[in-house]
């Protein structure tokens, strides 16, 4: 997949040949063979009860809003089944109303009294970590929050540890409110970060510290990027690669990550994992409802990111995939056909 080396390859192919010098036999079966080991599967997957927009999450918003307690956990089994050992929770609370069960603001009505705990409890038993949020309670997805709401939000960070800090599964954290890079980090962001992050270094010492910024294509990675990512105390950021919401083509992904693989290799501290998209709009671009993506468009994403990152994520699991057949099915009809081909290409890739 990449435009620069296979051109180089032809040229040096047809020069070769116009002067009669013999083309070595195994350089390209090595080169084939050394990109197939580069291979990553997905390793993770964000999760939700709710999506942040309705107007997206059509497909599987009801279903999942309908689960009992023993569908979540069904749903976890499923996502194990399939090789996932992380999931990222997009939020614990929305709209005013919270996922679990909070002293402080009102529950979601949903299937399941407490779902964050079903999650968590079956995540336990399949060995599966999870990154807790830290939102949304005054704020939406890509806000932050005034005084009261940062007041809320490091309130109810220390009541979820309070409730959930006792399971296995509790790897880490996420903070939600998503930065956008152009082409640098806002002040405002790294403040929001570490502002976070020294509230859960102080309840869970030991916790990782996810963030996943977009405007991964406008990044300028050079030494003020360098610092800024030296300033912010997380401790894995896994960029949006924005295939699915159309700003960037599966062909731009390899020099995007290639610089950005340059940029964590100078801060070495700041684990480089992708958010990639595996999803599509089934119609206007942030319009319409999220739908799967086709498999080709996806191998070819994966073709390109792993190279440069440490692990992929994928946004996500839900309405994307299900296993056909599923108890907890939640999403699009041909959510059961991307997980049979993914299901293939991990069977043809040995993984």
């Amino acid at each position: 997949m990449q435009p620069n080396s296979i051109d180089r390859r032809g040229f040096l192919q047809t020069a070769a040949g116009s002067l009669g010098i013999a083309k070595p036999a195994i350089s390209f079966a090595a080169t084939e063979e050394k990109s197939k080991k580069k291979l990553q599967p997905i390793r993770g997957s964000w999760f939700e009860f709710q999506h942040c927009w309705t107007w997206e999450g059509g497909y599987w918003d009801p279903a999942c809003a309908a689960f009992t307690c023993e569908q979540w956990k069904d749903k976890i089994a499923e996502i194990a089944e399939i090789g996932l050992e992380y999931l990222v929770l997009l939020s614990v609370a929305q709209d005013g109303k919270a996922f679990y069960a909070s002293k402080h603001i009102p529950l979601w009505k949903m299937g399941c009294a407490d779902p964050l705990e079903a999650a968590l409890s079956a995540a336990d038993e399949r060995r599966i970590q999870f990154f807790v949020s830290s939102g949304f309670f005054d704020e939406k997805i890509g806000t932050l929050a005034g005084p009261e709401g940062v007041k809320k939000r490091l309130q109810a960070m220390e009541e979820i540890v309070e409730r959930y800090g006792h399971h296995q599964c509790f790897y880490g954290w996420y903070w939600p409110n998503e930065a956008s890079i152009n082409p640098y980090y806002a002040d405002e962001f790294i403040h929001y970060c570490n502002e976070c992050s020294a509230e859960a270094r102080k309840l869970t010492p030991k916790a990782k510290i996810l963030i996943a910024p977009y405007g991964t294509r406008f990044a300028k990675t050079d030494d003020r990027f360098v610092k800024q990512l030296e300033q912010m105390d997380v401790d894995i950021v896994a960029y949006q690669d924005e295939v699915g919401v159309r700003k960037t083509r599966v062909d731009e992904l390899d020099s995007i990550f290639e610089r950005m693989r340059k940029a964590h290799d100078r801060v070495p501290q700041r684990a480089l994992w992708a958010d990639m998209e595996i999803f599509t709009f089934e119609g206007e671009t942030y319009k319409s409802n999220l739908i799967p993506a086709p498999f080709s468009r996806i191998e070819g994403q994966l073709t390109a990111l792993s190279p440069y990152v440490d692990k992929i994520l994928v946004y996500q699991y839900q309405g994307m995939m299900n296993k056909p057949g599923s108890k907890a099915f939640a999403g699009h009809p041909e959510s059961t056909r991307l997980y049979s081909d993914y299901k293939d290409w991990l069977e043809k890739n040995r993984f």
